[in-house]
């Protein structure tokens, strides 16, 4: 029986001759996965329903949680009245509900956690919706009588511009007042005056944050599809037909058309009476994916964490009452309050920011199957580097499989050449950013008056700043990493705990002047750049340049029509982007991510390459991919420089199999931080203890790596110490950290953070 049913037989047993108490199942949003039971009092009894908040005492305060269910028999015997409901409609549905319930369960969080998480804050603040104020001429007048009121207005010299405006326009013609008084220097106050005289109107509405989004509206028709694509979408329409709709791989290279796929589904869908959520993997991507789906659909809506607070409120609410039919968005979108949702689609599948990194860690795509199962809907996972976890389910038969390899019309995956960086130090006699080969191809191109794009995935000036004298490397004092040179700000910046600082004249150790700048970033780059192509115009996008509201459509409208020939960025340029006259990528440095201690290192090399590669080649003119790397014969950018996802996938399987490393194995990690170095190293040795006597009693089923320090030992004043668990199915992980639940709890101020199927290992 569902939640809305128990709710409603619940409610009539209070009918009858002699009613019942009734009690509230509640959660908070502390890290506890208990339910708490308070009677209802009978003025709340007909007001509450699952999904609301409540004010309830807990302990000697009050405080605010979720209601996720009614009963008539509590589990204790004393109870206290809750003290009053916050809401006027459920913020969670039971689909939502049901989905909290399983991610607090499976990412070892509080019930109330998860449905906190999901709620955006404007919700729960319960943002005031935004209003517009529109003006209209008021009564009709003749062309002498607009005359006559314009003479004897002729003082009030703002008064008449603005009736002049309003003359000149159509009958019934409104107009936004904001826009009126910019356009002709008017105020509220004189418009409230000339609304006195029955000159003009004025009427407030709430502002349409659909409309905002609609543009042209359904406009562009669908594109002809290739006979490639043609069978996918048969494949795919086949598998719309059918009651259980399952999970859609579709591999396709860069520029093969998945977006168009993306679109027609979409279409197929609408006509079927349902609806989609549409998720991109950056927020910098949403404005490209809204506006290519708003030149096909109507009602489309947004809903992404940046959003400004009233218009993020009215896009929830319109969602929330069934006036939007497909919602774009990041990884949060996923839990959007969607009605008759019948298909999900993850555009770059495989990215890592699809992963939450704080409580609760969820990943979406776990949860865009979960949802789906749930509302018997499609997911589309699509990308052209799939996720290894994803490839080898659909290698098992779990997914079915759609292969585009082909990219659309004639135009073919660009060259890719790869520069042995050791090779080019001892040509040249020192080290180079920028290699021979990609500086002599950067300037054939931009000679033909094409397009260059540059990445790498580093931001600031310099990564770190050392003594060549003693060896002194300066760090964060509250965190265990070098601090970053940042030119243009003339500081040194921790990228983890933000800290800042004025970069040191002499070393701060023996005092000599070796201060020694090592390392390059987009901002260093940026500057070799300049020097080496005076006279062409360079965009750089990192998230020091991109922090305004609107700067990435801004500047990715300003290098689409040519006003930049050089875009240099980090990885929100390495995915997403169409421009047919890039006709050069240059990768500075594969090296970035393979270095990194992290068994997933390789396929993001591998991914990053290939996605960056993809962003050439899209037009008539070809493409050319220049990588630079100092191990140029590691197999993840071998395979990527030939296009070859099968061949690193198999790879990079062979060395994960007998590690038991996903997807042959689930994984779990505890971080253990704490201001102390001595108790975080102590926490993290009693635990480990203990789970090292579970994974005895499952005959080594379940096998415990560490405790040892972090990778990044120290963030923010805390040390960090961490431990990995590792085993074939997660029921093993979830019973053990079940039998360690108590003792993960805070002692001597240091925390245990669970991770279930972690993204990052730092």
């Amino acid at each position: 029986m569902s939640i809305a049913d128990k709710s409603s037989k619940l409610q009539e047993s209070l009918t009858g001759q002699t009613p019942q108490q009734l009690f509230a199942e509640v959660v908070f949003n502390i890290p506890l996965n208990k339910l708490f039971h308070y009677n209802v009092p009978p003025d709340l009894r007909e007001l509450l329903t699952p999904g609301m908040r409540v004010k309830a005492p807990f302990g000697n305060k009050v405080i605010t949680g979720f209601c996720v269910g009614l009963t008539t028999i509590p589990s204790v015997y004393k109870t206290k009245d809750l003290m009053g409901i916050l809401d006027a409609f459920p913020l969670a549905d039971e689909t939502m509900l049901r989905i909290t319930k399983w991610l607090s369960s499976y990412y070892c969080c509080g019930w109330g956690e998860a449905i906190h998480a999901v709620i955006p804050p404007v919700v729960r603040r319960g943002a005031k919706e935004k209003i517009d104020i529109f003006v209209t001429c008021g009564k009709p007048l003749t062309s002498l009588e607009k005359e006559t009121v314009l003479q004897s207005k002729k003082r009030a010299i703002k008064q008449v511009k603005v009736l002049e405006f309003l003359f000149n326009q159509a009958q019934n013609t409104e107009i936004r007042a904001k826009d009126l008084m910019k356009a002709t220097g008017g105020t509220m106050s004189m418009l409230r005056q000339l609304e006195r005289e029955n000159l003009l109107r004025l009427e407030e509405r709430q502002a349409d944050a659909v409309n905002a989004l609609k543009g042209g509206g359904a406009s562009r028709q669908h594109l002809a599809l290739s006979e490639e694509q043609e069978a996918a979408f048969t494949l795919i329409k086949e598998k719309l037909a059918e009651p259980s709709q399952g999970i859609i791989l579709l591999h396709g290279i860069t520029g093969s058309g998945k977006t168009e796929l993306y679109l027609q589904t979409i279409a197929k869908l609408l006509e079927q009476g349902k609806k989609a959520l549409f998720l991109v993997p950056e927020i910098s991507l949403t404005s490209q994916s809204i506006q290519r789906i708003k030149e096909r659909f109507n009602n489309v809506a947004v809903l992404h964490s940046h959003l400004q607070g009233a218009f993020h409120y009215a896009q929830w609410k319109d969602i929330k009452e069934g006036r939007v039919d497909v919602v774009v968005g990041a990884r949060s979108s996923i839990f959007a309050p969607l009605k008759d949702v019948g298909l999900i689609i993850l555009d770059e599948e495989h990215e890592n920011t699809y992963k939450q990194e704080n409580s609760p860690r969820y990943n979406a795509r776990d949860i865009a199957i979960l949802r789906a199962t749930y509302e018997n809907a499609m997911v589309i996972l699509g990308t052209a580097t799939p996720s290894l976890e994803s490839y080898y389910e659909a290698e098992k038969g779990n997914y079915t499989k759609i292969v585009l390899s082909k990219r659309i019309g004639t135009l073919q995956l660009p060259q890719v050449e790869i520069v042995d960086m050791l090779e080019e130090v001892r040509k040249k006699r020192g080290y180079h950013v920028v290699s021979q080969r990609l500086e002599y191809y950067m300037k054939q191109a931009l000679s033909r008056r094409e397009q260059v794009i540059l990445f790498l995935n580093r931001r600031g000036f310099t990564p770190y700043i050392h003594c060549k004298r003693c060896g002194f490397v300066l760090k964060c004092h509250r965190c265990d990493i070098p601090l970053t040179f940042h030119k243009k700000l003339n500081i040194v910046l921790c990228h983890y705990c933000h800290a800042e600082a004025i970069p040191p004249e002499s070393c701060p150790d023996c005092m000599a002047n070796y201060i020694n700048y090592r390392g390059f970033g987009t901002e260093k780059i940026e500057e070799v750049i300049a020097k080496k192509f005076p006279g062409y115009n360079i965009l750089r996008m990192d998230s020091d340049s991109m922090r305004s509201h609107g700067s990435h459509e801004k500047a990715l409208k300003a290098f689409e029509v040519g006003e930049f020939q050089i875009l240099l960025g980090t990885q929100m340029i390495a995915k997403g982007l169409d421009f047919p006259n890039v006709t050069l990528v240059g990768v500075i440095s594969a090296d970035t991510m393979l270095n990194l201690p992290d068994f997933r290192a390789g396929e993001r090399t591998f991914q990053l390459i290939s996605q960056v590669a993809g962003r050439t080649g899209r037009g008539q003119k070809g493409g050319r991919v220049i990588v630079q790397s100092f191990n140029p014969r590691h197999y993840s950018i071998t395979y990527a420089a030939a296009h070859d996802y099968e061949g690193f996938a198999k790879k990079e399987l062979e060395y994960r199999k007998p590690l038991n490393y996903p997807p042959f194995g689930r994984m779990a990690r505890i971080i253990f931080r704490g201001a102390s170095e001595k108790n975080t190293e102590e926490k993290a040795s009693v635990i480990a203890g203990k789970l090292k006597e579970v994974a005895k009693e499952s005959n080594n089923q379940l096998q415990i790596l560490g405790p040892s320090p972090a990778p990044v030992m120290k963030i923010n004043n805390l040390f960090r110490w961490h431990l990995l668990m590792k085993t074939k199915d997660h029921q093993r992980i979830h019973d053990a950290l079940l039998c360690v639940a108590d003792t993960l709890k805070p002692t001597k101020g240091v925390q245990s953070l669970v991770d279930v199927d972690p993204y990052m290992m730092l």
